[in-house]
């Protein structure tokens, strides 16, 4: 990760000082950096030792943080990683032109690999994220959403970026298709219960655990996974609350909806959906060479579930 770091240090140079401050400022502030991470994990757990996979790990970095800059301007949030969001500190102009230009400066660098099949995983990937991300903002202030649309606008949105990251670790190692299939179910699966476990925390986190602040979804007018359970389970009057506060995007009643959420069982719901998807990526695992690195990406997957932030 240390390698992946350098590269993407190295590759966010520009002449242009707004552009690289911005830039420097969203990748400084950290994150989990799931997404390149578990590139590199199954790259070890196929034994592929090559040093494209720092910089294709950096690419798809690059690509989940121009996602992010673009997210926080259309979904206005004012916290990330707990501090101020980009959009907030530089504008919302600035945000959106520089989150142009990491993905660009990803599509200059992942044609530096020379495989059509790389860019091929990739510009599907990137085009898939931004349907997913239209889809979402279709479905905004939609109370009338069922656990199916949610379960698509996810998988397109969050789980797509997991799922080309596993299998490009794949294409690396010249792996089977079997094995392919294998990683990218192993990373669609996780990336799916990794965004459930996330919306999950929207109602039952701790803001100065998660770096962002309780309620950001509702006030979005978005319909998740633990509000679909709980308007599902709850009585009508329950469900009116919930929908009311869908439809206007309205956190006033925040604290009733928590109570809602938790009354119902709604969190208990979701959970369960997020463990069923995690273990698909751990049957996953079983199909990949048994090493140090296969077991990582099992615990991996198990550990996910108990996340706070």
């Amino acid at each position: 990760m240390r390698e992946v770091d350098k590269v993407i240090s190295q590759r966010l140079t520009s002449s242009v000082p707004l552009v690289a401050q911005i830039s420097q400022y969203i990748i400084a502030a950290g994150g989990k950096r799931l997404r390149p991470a578990l590139l590199l994990m199954t790259c070890g757990a196929l034994g592929y030792c090559g040093h494209q996979r720092f910089s294709l790990a950096a690419v798809v970095e690059l690509i989940h943080t121009a996602t992010l800059l673009h997210d926080d301007v259309v979904d206005a949030s004012t916290l990330r990683r707990g501090r101020p969001t980009a959009n907030e500190t530089f504008g919302n102009p600035a945000s959106v032109l520089v989150g142009d230009f990491l993905h660009t400066r990803s599509f200059q660098m992942m044609v530096e690999s020379g495989s059509m099949r790389i860019m091929e995983i990739l510009a599907e990937a990137t085009n898939v994220i931004a349907e997913g991300e239209v889809l979402q903002l279709m479905n905004m202030h939609d109370a009338s959403l069922d656990e199916a649309a949610y379960l698509r606008v996810i998988r397109s949105k969050t789980a797509k970026l997991f799922e080309a990251s596993a299998r490009l670790g794949a294409v690396l190692a010249q792996s089977t298709p079997d094995t392919e299939e294998a990683c990218a179910t192993y990373g669609q699966a996780l990336g799916t219960a990794f965004q459930i476990i996330d919306d999950v925390l929207d109602y039952d986190g701790d803001t100065a655990e998660m770096g962002k602040n309780l309620g950001d979804d509702l006030r979005e007018g978005k319909s998740t996974l633990p509000l679909i359970a709980a308007m599902a389970r709850g009585t009508a009057r329950q469900a009116a609350t919930v929908r009311r506060a869908i439809e206007e995007g309205s956190t006033e009643q925040l604290a009733e909806i928590l109570a809602i959420v938790k009354e119902t069982g709604a969190l208990e719901v979701a959970r369960a959906a997020a463990v069923a998807e995690a273990g698909r990526a751990i049957s996953a695992t079983r199909r990949l060479p048994q090493n140090a690195y296969s077991a990582g990406l099992l615990k991996l997957a198990s550990e996910l579930l108990d996340r706070r932030t």
